[in-house]
């Protein structure tokens, strides 16, 4: 699969990557077998870029993500994990942890942390889990609420772990463009990654986060193709950006579906394929919980869109 260097890094990611927010046990719970076959299905299909979080799960998508990636070849892929949440034990038990959106044990509690040395101490905390000796890419994971802190202390901190060799590539990571264009222009991140407003309904990140990107060099990778789901299969109940999606939303879905069809193209072929498009654009990282579904994503990615479907859609 064709892979493309992190801005002016040498760290390479595929143009499809797999994310682990789903083998976090997202919504509801999977198998650690069920989860161990969705990055081996992933690795047949020929991607070699991996990313996951803390916050996933409360570690687990990490420490899934690790055992599956430990027998392979350490310099084959890239892994990416994030900074921003230290996850703290939780005294006594009981309870679960789905009003964080994930079916498992709240046996940790979150603490939001961009300090530099929160930073290193996620690391620290994030190898511990993966039961590897390093990380490739390091984003600060949705620092909304923290921008100054993130920008004063935690970049900083990375851009320190970046010279020494600790790591390859740093970036930003969320789901508002605003804040990540600023990374752009006030530091020297190597990428961002942008969740769900670069997508056949939202092209928010066309109006100044791609064009800022491109004309410094930086790459974005590309989260959230599906919405959270709307995109993946439009119907009344279907989700969007983790909420009911609102009916006219739907019914927009529907109308991209029927063009799709019209083409002979699967919706789900055009939302993957959409965001490559634009020459900022590294990659697209998409969720899947099993090996079915990873399968589904990696051949939907190989699927040729014809240029009169974009033109139909006036994209």
């Amino acid at each position: 699969m064709r892979a493309t260097s992190l801005g002016a890094s040498h760290c390479l990611v595929t143009a499809l990557s797999l994310g682990g927010a789903a083998l976090g046990n997202l919504f509801s719970p999977l198998s650690d077998a069920t989860a161990w076959g969705a990055v081996d299905a992933a690795w047949d299909a020929g991607i070699r870029s991996f990313d996951t979080a803390p916050h996933y799960g409360l570690g687990l998508s990490e420490r899934r993500m690790g055992r599956a990636l430990r027998e392979r070849p350490r310099d084959a892929y890239t892994l990416s994990t994030k900074v921003g949440r230290i996850l703290e034990p939780r005294d006594g038990g009981g309870g679960d942890d789905l009003a964080a959106g994930f079916a498992v044990p709240a046996t940790h509690r979150r603490r939001w942390d961009f300090s530099a040395d929160g930073v290193r101490r996620s690391i620290e905390s994030s190898l511990e889990r993966l039961g590897l000796d390093r990380v490739d890419i390091v984003y600060l994971h949705d620092p909304d609420d923290h921008a100054e802190q993130a920008l004063r202390e935690a970049y900083p901190a990375l851009e320190r772990l970046r010279s020494e060799g600790v790591v390859r590539a740093i970036g930003a990571g969320m789901n508002r463009t605003a804040l990540l264009t600023r990374f752009l222009r006030e530091t020297d991140v190597d990428a961002v990654l942008c969740a769900g407003r670069y997508s056949l309904l939202d092209q928010e990140a066309a109006d100044e986060l791609l064009p800022e990107a491109a004309a410094r060099g930086r790459s974005v990778v590309v989260g959230g193709v599906f919405n959270s789901g709307l995109l993946a299969d439009p119907r009344p109940g279907a989700t969007y950006d983790y909420a009911a999606a609102p009916p006219e939303l739907v019914e927009r879905a529907l109308r991209i579906k029927a063009v799709c069809a019209a083409h002979g193209v699967p919706l789900r072929a055009a939302a993957l394929a959409f965001p490559l498009r634009h020459p900022a654009v590294a990659g697209v990282l998409v969720g899947a919980r099993s090996p079915a579904e990873v399968i589904d994503a990696a051949a939907q990615f190989e699927t040729s869109i014809p240029d009169a479907l974009w033109e139909e859609l006036g994209l």
